[in-house]
């Protein structure tokens, strides 16, 4: 008989659970393939923390046959996980009120993306990882990066292997440090070549399938991209926590300022093709005055703003009599990297206008790099 399921937190009750609450550390290791050492380089964590004098335990680890992290996850304590019985099956599944109740410091929870067995109290081991959070336990846990929500598709494209089990990416977000852990594609090949993987036997059909170096080169510039959000979002917080100038900036943002005139449209194209370069993020800016635009106006921005959502922009509206001014604030606020203006072709005092204006918006962000773009004049 199925037993009843407890009410599953949506996203927003687990955020807002977390607000104004203490809770623990969560630190992933991400990955972008079996084999590159995440569970490893977890439980070498644990066991130096441990000797630091750290009430460290395991909840669960999957050492899938691998001598040395089998030899790494017996030098910890390991609380004991439950058995389920499902359709006349016996399963383990990490014991989450077990470890609540014994409440070390750290617990080690392998494979972030595992599906619970029906019976359980989450669906997901995610919820999991967060019920103990809340219990302001630190958690050590693992992930690879086929199994981020957003990037599955993306994974299951590439390769032709259906990816079953996610993890949303506001879990990601919420963890505290994300740490790559790394190995080249040519390594990781010769690996799984001497069965340290998987077993011999299943050698040659994952080299011919997921293993493909083609396949592996990509899966690992996801994760790098990934890591790489992460430590620009905490840069981000750091900043804004010290009040640091806006030259602290790893990853490129790339705004485009545009208005009315159908020519945005060029510069947001190029706009496009400079932040896909960079691998930044892209931005198209928009001041509204509190002129009020003729009717053919307010249509040729409206199409303006549909192209940039249309090529993948953050439109952002702005609010403000002085257009520089306004435009070099959130500029400095966001730590926007690149901007691109559009010139017209104009002479005598509309020039002079256009470059006073340049200056003004210079002079408030010194740090962003200026691209200028000569369009025709409407």
């Amino acid at each position: 008989m199925n037993q009843p399921q407890p009410h599953t937190k949506t996203p927003d009750e687990w955020l807002v659970a977390a607000e104004g609450q203490k809770r623990g550390r969560f630190k992933l290791f991400l990955g972008y393939a079996p084999g590159v050492g995440k569970t490893f380089s977890m439980l070498s964590e644990a066991v130096r923390r441990r000797s630091r004098g750290e009430d460290i335990v395991i909840g669960i680890v999957e050492t899938h046959g691998r001598t040395r992290t089998a030899e790494l996850a017996a030098q910890l304590e390991q609380v004991a996980r439950k058995q389920i019985e499902y359709k006349g099956t016996l399963f383990d599944e990490m014991d989450v009120d077990a470890i609540v109740a014994r409440h070390p410091e750290v617990v080690l929870v392998d494979e972030l993306a595992h599906t619970n067995i029906e019976g359980c109290a989450h669906t997901k081991r995610f919820q999991d990882v967060l019920q103990i959070l809340e219990a302001e336990i630190d958690v050590l846990s693992t992930l690879n990066i086929q199994h981020v929500e957003s990037i599955t598709p993306r994974v299951q494209s590439l390769t032709g292997i259906t990816v079953r089990e996610t993890v949303p990416d506001w879990v990601l977000d919420r963890a505290d440090e994300i740490v790559l852990s790394d190995l080249t594609p040519e390594a990781l090949v010769h690996r799984m070549s001497r069965g340290d993987i998987y077993p011999q036997e299943r050698v040659d059909r994952a080299l011919g399938n997921f293993f493909r170096r083609g396949n592996l080169i990509a899966l690992r510039e996801m994760a790098l991209q990934r890591v790489t959000r992460a430590v620009d979002r905490t840069l981000d917080d750091y900043v804004a926590q010290k009040k640091l100038s806006g030259h602290w900036q790893l990853a490129e943002r790339v705004a485009v300022c545009i208005s009315a005139n159908p020519e945005s449209r060029d510069l947001i194209a190029r706009g496009a093709r400079m932040a896909e370069a960079m691998n930044g993020e892209l931005v198209v800016l928009h001041v509204d005055s509190d002129e009020q635009a003729p009717e053919s106006q307010k249509r040729s921005l409206d199409a303006n703003i549909q192209f940039a959502e249309n090529v993948g922009a953050k439109v952002v509206r702005l609010k403000g009599r002085s257009v520089p001014a306004t435009t070099a604030e959130y500029i400095a606020k966001n730590r926007i990297t690149q901007v691109i203006f559009g010139r017209s072709a104009v002479k005598g005092w509309k020039q002079y206008l256009y470059y006073h204006a340049l200056g003004q918006f210079m002079s408030n962000a010194p740090h962003v790099d200026v691209h200028i773009v000569t369009q025709e004049a409407k």
